[in-house]
């Protein structure tokens, strides 16, 4: 280790001493205090990491130096302290490193070489699925399937956690994983050995979901990665990047009564979104501050990835250590990390001085009113006061455009029963719902209600305000409609300890919001099938309906292939969409129901004021909860430990298995790494415009019996009903490489109007699925590209919207821009990213999709210019230039590997 700037010093703190590397013994003329809290931590992160390879002297300057104007354009490695996963991410990771000892062994090295070097946690939360519900053993019948489904896979797990070194798993049933790392797992700042001294450091991790920046609530630095990239930091490999622009969020005033968090992140999410700060850093700061609760934070860090940014700072205050004592932490703990923070001029007061940011924005919170965001962006906030009139024009929009926007299914579904360009309301498309006497399923009603999502159900404040709106419901004799599905999944058990010590859970259970899980269910998709006789009627009816969640994610087919729309809302609001069963209501000004005494009942009867809110959760929440909850995270329950767990170096493949596969990234691999091959005259397997998010890449969800992926699993004797879901199938690459672009919302501008997984294979322009046309180009010795609008790759840190395009046989994506994470996973998958100039794109070059591509490869430097020959049809050529979207020398070298793992596997051989 080096250390030119001398900063290595001593902090003595409960009578331990730790090594520390000292931000206030730089030279003053560097002025570190002008450097926003996020690139301190960054600062720290290289001075202690110096090595004068991977780290630098001039990398450590270029930071001091920053210029907050500038942009970007010098590389830096960061050390992330730790690496946190989720299960449907963490498996094909896990999965990846168990292929990767097999060919370590292979190359003649030492299979245990490929271990974990920092702390690696595992949270299972994103497998359990919305089976059951509106009752009191919906809980217990959940997590029973839940077991049955996934013992392949839990047990493969369970094998990982006795075969590799600092790696746990947290069982299911516990939580999400995001609440979890808030409420018990992030240190804040470590006091640890590390390289053979006790060394004081700030807690940093990335994490394989893209609400990782949660954290960022907590003064933790921290983000979403792919789980390619997340693998390489788990083998000591550091994230290269550049050294970001900061953007600066200012917070002024107090939230006014009736307005939440969620409503407060829903106007953020859009201010940045038309702000514009995809690869940028933001962070918060201004007397606001002093107004807003850890959760809150919290509940604005996760939703980074929905306004596009790296991650959503605060620093650490005081009001950081009330929420860890809060949270059952250890007192000396807390006082460890003020001493460090103070010390390292990290910890933030009023009379804080601000830093110099790259950009600003200003909010006052007393601004901010109540809200909900969709219909498929989690950006396109709609204020509640327009919800009824923006969702009428929602669905005179799909009347009338559907065709254009491939919204076809949609229009067909409104044309029953109404006149082209009629004015829609739900009342003029009545569709009787089979034994209801309270109403009428229609165009319109909300058939999905969730309270779910780590956003919102880490939040004390809107939990208890749902708890108290369905009090009060239940009190004046309100239901929620018969046809909504209904269900509560926490992203932490302390949820159910608080919401029971308050007495409010039973008000719920009487609305049919009984606990179904402690984990991501609606909101990743694992919403279950809805009730026979309500899907009979959308399919029958061909009805546009919608579902109401507290999640994060609303994008297109999700959420349900049955809900044509989805929108984000507060937990309270759920409860209130629950009770009116449709979008097409005016909350202010139309009652949601009557009493037992016939008098209507609004919405303003059943919200409960800030100050019933605030004694509740002081009255109802205390550390005990937290510590004892935690006591035994990683033990599970009986049926956990029943589970196999193999005592083995290496992993003994089951051929017969659906869920875990040796995935073919290493096949014939050898130590020498190979020259860059040219792209001669590719097709395009797809072609798509603007937003297409990971989910479209890569669903999640449910798997249809018909698509290529549902066929291989009845190939193998699984029967639909045993499918599972996209997402817990990562760790077979035959279901996952079927599964990419299969999103039946995807639109495939080559597939001739056809909605899902299809293509028109080129030549002969002939219609067939994705994959089917994949094999044939295969078998032809053709290279396949894409095409693709702005923000490709939005969305979920989905590793395997990367992996799947590689095995597909897609050379280049070549797009108007990228999403961060995505992007990253493409180079490190192989895949070379490729950006229009300024001001052009498919439409406005005459690409059709129906040409030939070729790309020269020789000599590829970082955020160089290609020129790509084009040959149309008729055999005509052309060109016209591309930037190159690898930005760094590191990502190149991993592309030049074909991959990272490949590059890490090889470093890691020669080594051993």
């Amino acid at each position: 280790m080096k250390d030119s700037f001398k900063t290595a010093d001593q902090l003595t703190v409960h009578g331990k001493d730790y090594e520390f590397f000292n931000l206030n013994k730089l030279d003053k003329s560097f002025d570190v205090n002008r450097l926003p809290f996020s690139l301190k931590i960054l600062l720290e992160n290289l001075l202690r990491t110096e090595d004068g390879i991977s780290v630098r002297k001039q990398d450590i300057e270029a930071l001091l130096k920053w210029d907050p104007k500038a942009t970007p354009n010098t590389e830096i490695a960061f050390t992330p302290s730790r690496v946190i996963l989720q299960d449907f991410t963490g498996v094909p990771a896990v999965v990846d490193l168990a292929a990767m000892r097999e060919a370590m062994k292979k190359l003649g090295g030492n299979a245990t070489k490929i271990n974990p070097l920092s702390p690696v946690e595992l949270v299972i939360d994103h497998s359990v699925m919305v089976d059951y519900f509106g009752n009191n053993n919906a809980f217990h019948l959940n997590t029973e399937i839940e077991i049955e489904r996934n013992h392949e896979r839990y047990s493969f797990l369970r094998w990982g956690q006795q075969a590799f070194q600092n790696f746990k798993v947290v069982p299911p049933g516990t939580g999400i994983v995001h609440q979890v790392n808030l409420e018990y797992l992030a240190r804040v700042v470590f006091g640890e050995t590390r390289q053979g001294r006790l060394q004081a450091f700030p807690d940093t991790l990335v994490g394989t979901d893209s609400h990782t920046t949660m954290i960022n609530g907590l003064g933790v630095l921290g983000w979403g990665v792919g789980g390619i990239e997340a693998e390489a930091a788990m083998l000591g490999q550091p994230i290269t990047m550049l050294i970001p622009q900061v953007v600066g969020f200012e917070l002024k005033g107090k939230l006014p009564g009736g307005a939440t968090a969620t409503d407060l992140v829903l106007v953020v999410t859009q201010m940045l979104r038309q702000k514009g700060v995809v690869g940028k850093f933001v962070e918060f700061y201004g007397e606001g501050l002093a107004h807003l609760p850890l959760a809150d934070r919290a509940t604005i860090a996760n939703m980074a990835p929905e306004y596009g940014a790296t991650c959503g700072m605060f620093p650490i205050d005081q009001e950081t250590l009330n929420f860890l004592m809060l949270t059952g932490r250890d007192k000396k703990q807390a006082e460890f990390i003020a001493e460090y923070a103070k010390a390292q001029g990290l910890f933030h007061t009023p009379s804080s001085a601000h830093a110099q940011y790259s950009d600003t924005l200003t909010l006052d919170l007393n601004d901010v009113d109540p809200c909900i965001a969709g219909p498929k962006r989690p950006q396109d906030r709609i204020a509640l006061r327009q919800a009824k009139q923006t969702y009428e024009t929602i669905l005179e929009s799909l009347l009338k455009d559907g065709p254009k926007n491939g919204n076809g299914h949609a229009k067909q579904a409104l044309e029953r029963g109404l006149n082209e360009g009629a004015h829609i309301t739900a009342k003029e498309a009545p569709v009787p719902q089979p034994e209801s006497h309270e109403g009428k399923i229609h165009h319109g009603s909300v058939v999905i209600a969730a309270i779910t999502s780590c956003t919102n159900t880490s939040n004390p404040a809107v939990m208890i305000a749902a708890g108290l709106i369905a009090k009060a419901a239940h009190d004046r004799g309100l239901k929620t409609k018969s046809w909504v599905k209904t269900s509560l999944a926490p992203g932490s058990q302390v949820v159910t300890d608080y919401l029971n010590r308050c007495n409010l859970m039973k008000p719920l259970e009487d609305l049919g919001f009984n606990l179904v899980g402690y984990g991501c269910t609606t909101c990743i998709g694992n919403s279950g099938p809805l009730p026979e006789k309500v899907s009979k009627a959308i399919q029958q009816d061909k009805l546009a309906v919608a579902a109401v969640l507290s999640g994060n994610r609303n994008f297109e087919g999700r959420i349900h292939p049955e809900v044509q729309h989805a929108f984000l809302a507060s937990p309270p609001l759920v409860v209130i969409y629950a009770l009116a069963g449709t979008m097409d209501i005016d909350l202010f000004n139309e009652p949601l129901g009557k009493d037992k005494k016939g008098q209507p009942v609004y919405m303003k009867d059943l919200w409960p004021s800030p100050q019933e809110i605030q004694e509740m959760m002081n009255t109802c929440i205390s550390p005990e909860m937290f510590s004892s909850r935690y006591a035994h995270v990683f033990t599970g329950d009986e049926q956990w430990q029943k589970l196999p767990a193999p005592n083995s170096e290496l992993f003994v493949w089951d051929d017969k298995s659906t869920y875990v596969k040796n995935p073919p990234y290493f096949e014939d691999m050898t130590l020498s790494v190979g020259t860059l091959q040219n792209i001669k005259d590719a097709r395009v397997l797809v072609k798509v415009g603007d937003s297409v998010t990971t989910d479209h890449i890569s669903p999640a969800g449910s798997i249809d019996a018909n698509s290529p992926a549902g066929q291989y699993l009845i190939s193998k004797g699984v029967e639909p009903k045993d499918f599972n879901s996209y997402g817990s199938r990562r760790g077979n690459h035959e279901v996952m490489m079927r599964g990419t672009f299969a999103n039946i919302r995807l639109k495939n501008q080559l597939a001739q109007g056809k909605e899902g997984c299809w293509t028109a294979y080129q030549p002969s322009n002939e219609i067939m699925t994705i994959y089917d046309a994949s094999l044939r180009y295969k078998s032809e010795n053709v290279p396949l590209i894409i095409l693709a609008g702005k923000e490709y790759g939005t969305g979920s840190s989905r590793d395997w919207a990367a992996k799947g395009t590689v095995l597909l046989g897609v050379k280049a994506v070549i797009a108007e821009s990228f999403e961060r994470i995505h992007r990253s996973n493409l180079i490190g998958m192989g895949v070379l990213p490729l950006q229009f100039m300024e001001s052009e794109n498919a439409q406005s070059l005459g690409l059709t999709g129906q040409e030939a591509f070729s790309i020269i490869l020789d000599g590829i430097k970082p955020q160089d210019t290609l020129s790509i020959e084009v040959t149309d049809t008729s055999g005509k050529t052309r060109r016209f230039n591309a930037k190159v979207r690898i930005d760094t020398p590191k990502e190149l070298e991993y592309y030049q590997h074909g991959g990272i793992l490949h590059y890490v596997l090889r470093h890691l051989a020669k080594t051993s």
